[in-house]
């Protein structure tokens, strides 16, 4: 697990655990949503991600949509609503699954350290390709599409 012995993914990581906390709903969206921007900026360096802000806040400044993307953590690792008629198809989901699968990582992606996917590549079974785009930080599809785009029809095909 990428936090039992990785200080800098916890430290990368913060952001999940200050989501448990109601206090962050208000912190996200004061400012016009500049938490975003944060976050953005620290998961994706040295990309203008100016235009993709636009669209990202404009969804998150409904109140709805920033109460799921909250809840979304909130439900991963803490006391968030989980429906009881989805157990069997979350047992279904743990381990391996069989088919081939391509994990595509920005090689410089400030959220997930290189070093967590390296780990885990280390540790997955041969259908398993892990692999990294240079010049992408988190959000790599948005920051280098033509790659990532190449890289999956080339798996696919």
């Amino acid at each position: 697990m990428a936090f039992v012995g990785n200080l800098a993914q916890v430290q990368r990581s913060w952001y999940m655990f200050f989501f448990q906390h109601a206090l962050s709903d208000f912190v996200v969206a004061a400012n016009d949503l500049a938490f975003i921007d944060m976050l953005w900026a620290q998961w994706s360096p040295g990309y203008d991600a100016t235009g993709d802000l636009v669209s990202t806040k404009a969804s998150l400044r409904d109140p709805a949509n920033l109460a799921a993307a909250l809840g979304y953590y909130r439900a991963a690792l803490g006391d968030g609503y989980k429906d009881p008629a989805l157990d069997a198809v979350q047992a279904a989901g743990q381990g391996w699954a069989t088919q081939p699968h391509l994990y595509l990582q920005g090689r410089n992606d400030g959220c997930i350290g290189a070093e967590v996917a390296e780990a885990a590549a280390a540790m997955a079974p041969s259908n398993v390709t892990v692999e990294f785009i240079d010049d992408a930080g988190h959000f790599l599809h948005i920051e280098q599409p033509a790659t990532v785009n190449a890289r999956i029809i080339e798996f696919l095909g």
